[in-house]
């Protein structure tokens, strides 16, 4: 049993070591010793541990899947649906704590922490509506002939997550994979794998058979053991561009079905009508919530005509931040450095560092990154071009409306995209014309809730459709087309 986690502040807690999910039983790698420091990034020391594990660990976690595969799949819809209903009651009981777990092994502030928790069970409960969606369609097409469409298991599945959302991400894909009647096998990742070991007990105290959910911790290997094992039929995969196509090209290659999501570089455009207060506000609640440490979030401003006022209210804005308390640490030494080496790098090409969080500091020993804007930036500069993945506002300035879309359009990334204005024209056009899946009027980030799906283009995703919402369901499951004819007619068609 994975006991619960016994913070309530951010002093420091220690947690207990990470272990693998397999049949049911929690457990070790059955042949590795190599294991790795889970950081508490606020107090920058470790919290934990978890196991490295490999591809033995996966053949272990399909064999464990395969004796209770058929089992589950037999079960009702709805009463698959009913597990995920009491693991909704059991988070909304536990919301404290499972976000003060995010909080310490992600670096999030509580807030940001419990808004992700309750993004997670958003997600719990679309899963929980789709016995009422997914009961498929029946047409009489011919007379006496009826065809029919129903939607079933894959059998074993698999998921790979990211650091930045421990306890979301997971849920983007476990509802509609589990009432979708299949066995699913989860790699967390490495830096952040509590709080997914944690949902997976309340999985448990819900009532789902033991089996159905696996955790395989560990790094590359188990990531490849997955891409090739052939009895998992399906993989899902959220991280960088560069993992997420490397990913996808090898379960695919593998005969898989694949969904992964990549990484972004999304462009916020405002307009000199743009309401200042309104584009202040959200403007830096995108770029430096969760330390700027998520896909969605804004990391350049195409700054269209005079838009000086409202810059100046956004860097009043964002120099009042305080680390420690609005923004918490990034994950790690080297973001922290990877982060720090844009800022440089762009003011030594010549930007105007408006706002420098260089040298912010929250508790001690932490990895930590202040709010940033960049003014001046230019095109050429590494800045205004790669995923920062930290709190870091690059503005560029354009003349117009047609150069800031084709500077969208232009990026290799399709997201997210931006506007701020208080025209519906322009609205109207910039969400017709720039190249991101996932845009917003006045919202700088985005993110359709449910039941509308998550997904990017272009370097974005890999893969059709969208990991969340109707598509997820269809991606975690197939259809079988069914035509009936019980009786000879009187009056023949070519069906007859």
């Amino acid at each position: 049993m994975i006991p619960p986690f016994s913070a309530k502040s951010n002093a420091f807690t220690e947690y207990v070591p990470a272990r693998n999910l397999i049949a049911g039983e929690w457990c070790d790698p059955k042949t590795s010793k190599e294991t790795q420091e889970v950081l508490n990034p606020r107090w920058g020391k470790a919290m934990s541990k978890v196991p490295m594990s490999g591809k033995d660990d996966v053949e272990a976690a399909v064999q464990g899947a395969k004796k209770v595969m058929k089992e589950w799949a037999a079960w009702p819809v709805r009463e698959r649906a009913q597990v995920l209903y009491r693991v909704r009651e059991l988070m909304v009981q536990n919301l404290d704590e499972l976000s003060w777990l995010v909080s310490h092994e992600n670096g999030k502030t509580f807030a940001e922490s419990k808004a992700e928790v309750e993004k997670g069970i958003e997600c719990l409960e679309y899963g929980c509506s789709l016995p009422n969606l997914a009961s498929g369609n029946q047409l009489e097409v011919s007379r006496g002939v009826a065809c029919e469409v129903v939607y079933e298991p894959l059998g074993i599945v698999a998921g790979v997550v990211p650091f930045n959302f421990p306890n979301m991400v997971p849920l983007w894909m476990l509802p509609q994979a589990l009432v979708g009647g299949n066995c699913f096998i989860l790699k967390p990742s490495e830096r952040v794998p509590l709080s997914a070991m944690r949902l997976a007990e309340l999985f448990h105290e819900a009532g789902l058979p033991k089996g159905v959910l696996s955790l395989v911790q560990g790094g590359k290997d188990v990531v490849e053991g997955l891409c090739d094992h052939p009895d998992i039929k399906a993989l899902g995969f959220v991280g960088s561009t560069k993992v997420a196509k490397a990913v996808y090209g090898r379960a695919s290659m593998n005969g898989k079905r694949a969904l992964c999501l990549g990484g972004a570089k999304n462009h916020l455009i405002v307009v000199p009508d743009a309401d200042p207060a309104l584009t202040a506000e959200n403007v830096v609640a995108s770029f430096a919530g969760c330390a700027g440490q998520r896909c969605m979030a804004a990391s350049v401003m195409l700054a269209v005509g005079d838009v000086d006022p409202i810059i100046e209210q956004i860097r009043a804005r964002a120099a009042k931040l305080v680390a420690g308390q609005e923004l918490g640490p990034v994950t790690t030494a080297a973001a922290q450095k990877r982060i720090v080496g844009y800022i440089d790098d762009a003011e030594k090409r010549g930007a105007k560092v408006l706002v420098d969080g260089r040298k912010a500091q929250g508790d001690a020993g932490g990895f930590w990154v202040g709010p940033t804007i960049l003014d001046n930036v230019t095109l050429d500069m590494p800045a205004s071009k790669e995923e920062i993945f930290g709190p870091v506002l690059s503005i560029v300035r354009v003349p117009n409306l047609e150069k800031a879309i084709e500077i969208e359009n232009n990026n290799p990334y399709g997201n997210a995209s931006s506007v701020y204005t208080t025209s519906g024209d322009i609205a109207q056009r910039v969400m017709r014309e720039v190249e991101a899946g996932m845009c917003g009027v006045n919202v700088g980030v985005p993110v359709p809730r449910e039941p509308f799906g998550f997904g990017g283009w272009n370097d974005s995703c890999f893969g059709a459709g969208n990991i969340t919402g109707w598509d997820g369901y269809r991606f975690w499951t197939r259809q079988r087309k069914i035509t009936s004819k019980w009786a000879v007619q009187k009056d023949a068609t070519w069906m007859s």
